[in-house]
């Protein structure tokens, strides 16, 4: 198979960061459809979406820095070929057994492939654009949570099979990627120690405990709004609002990431510590303008806030990352983004767990209301505690 070029096999890349992202993305739309066929709870919905954040932290503790040793094509493909084998299982007779193990799959490919993509990125990036890999890894994130949840709004809503024809797409996509990046020329040599590297390694540097932990209510509120959103957002829309479109539930998702890109693209530049206090002062005030949206079952009410609180959350999620660069020394900064990770995940996932177990005791009214305020007074703790994460001597730069 002859090689492709570089600048093909960099967008190729970014690709297939994208089309991960659109298949997490995907079966949050369809949470409202396996509820009414298999008759499952809200708890037992946030579980099946949880057990995919659980795995992929699991993957990405352990294999995320794999490829440097045994190469980024063999880790490519083989993620891959393990996210087409998580469509399969989405496409057998809907039960919850096989939607848990079709997450976890997924989740374990997501959390592999994210590492080497994003160091294939910057192997492969214009020597005179450095920036670019940056780039491209933000927006084909944020970009395929969006392409993803939209799609699959859409087929859930028009097309035939309303449960299997987005994940035949998917499987179709993950098959021909995993082709394509078989062209894709290797970037590094392998060498010794791939097994060593399987060994968990997270570290966070004790000089800087109390900067890091200043960053926690950002991180927290952020990453669990947009867990919450992926997985009980259409049900929301759904059950709250009476909205029964399902593309409606893609538009949800689509609310907060779009803007977040947008945000994020138009602060590039900006100081690190006033897009964060920024990002925190408007994400806390959508995400009132959402809960009031809930509070008075207006489906216009709820969409215009998730659209300000997602340019709260991109401002904000770019500061707090440029924030942890400037913190940490060079030869910390992978360990201390990795334990980032970690605490971004666990928002991401646990929070929306208990709002699930919260929705079987007191209703999703109630618990939407709740979560909002809660993330809100996060965000505004985030503020007051923006000052502490200001060092001297640090040095500066961005994890981008």
């Amino acid at each position: 198979m002859p090689t492709l070029t570089r600048p093909a096999a960099f967008w190729l890349v970014g690709g297939v960061l994208a089309l991960f992202m659109a298949a997490a993305a995907a079966p949050s739309p369809l949470y409202v459809v396996y509820q009414s066929e298999l008759g499952f709870s809200a708890l037992t919905l946030t579980l099946v979406f949880g057990v995919y954040s659980l795995a992929l932290l699991v993957a990405l503790v352990t294999v995320g820095s794999v490829s440097d040793h045994v190469g980024r094509r063999p880790v490519l493909v083989g993620a891959l070929l393990a996210g087409a084998a998580a469509m399969v299982l989405f496409l057998l007779p809907a039960a919850t057994g096989w939607l848990l193990a079709a997450r976890s799959l997924q989740g374990l490919a997501t959390g592999a492939v994210l590492g080497a993509v994003s160091a294939t990125l910057v192997d492969l990036a214009p020597p005179g654009n450095p920036r670019l890999a940056a780039m491209v890894t933000s927006t084909a994130t944020s970009g395929g949570l969006v392409l993803g949840a939209l799609g699959a709004g859409l087929l859930v809503e028009y097309a035939p099979g309303p449960t299997r024809t987005v994940f035949v797409v998917l499987l179709v996509a993950f098959v021909l990627l995993a082709v394509g990046v078989l062209a894709v020329g290797e970037t590094v040599e392998k060498m010794v120690g791939a097994w060593a590297s399987l060994r968990p390694v997270i570290s966070f540097p004790s000089r800087i405990r109390p900067q890091v932990l200043a960053l926690l209510p950002c991180l927290v509120a952020t990453w669990a709004l947009g867990g919450f959103y992926l997985s009980l957002g259409p049900s929301v829309a759904a059950s709250v609002l009476g909205v029964s479109n399902h593309l409606v539930g893609g538009a949800v998702i689509a609310a907060l990431n779009v803007p977040g890109v947008a945000a994020a693209l138009w602060l590039r530049d900006a100081d690190a510590h006033r897009a964060m206090s920024g990002g925190s002062t408007v994400f806390a005030l959508g995400v009132g303008a959402t809960v009031g949206g809930v509070a008075l079952g207006s489906t216009w009410g709820f969409l215009l806030g998730t659209g300000v609180a997602g340019l709260g959350f991109g401002a904000a999620i770019l500061g707090v990352f440029r924030v942890l660069g400037e913190l940490a020394d060079p030869r910390e900064r992978a360990g201390l983004f990795a334990a980032a990770y970690v605490m971004s995940y666990l928002a991401y996932s646990a929070p929306a767990v208990v709002a699930g177990l919260a929705v079987t005791q007191v209703g999703l009214r109630t618990t939407a209301l709740g979560f909002g305020g809660t993330v809100a007074a996060l965000a505004v703790l985030s503020l007051l505690l923006s000052g502490r994460t200001r060092t001297r001597g640090v040095v500066a730069g961005s994890p981008g």
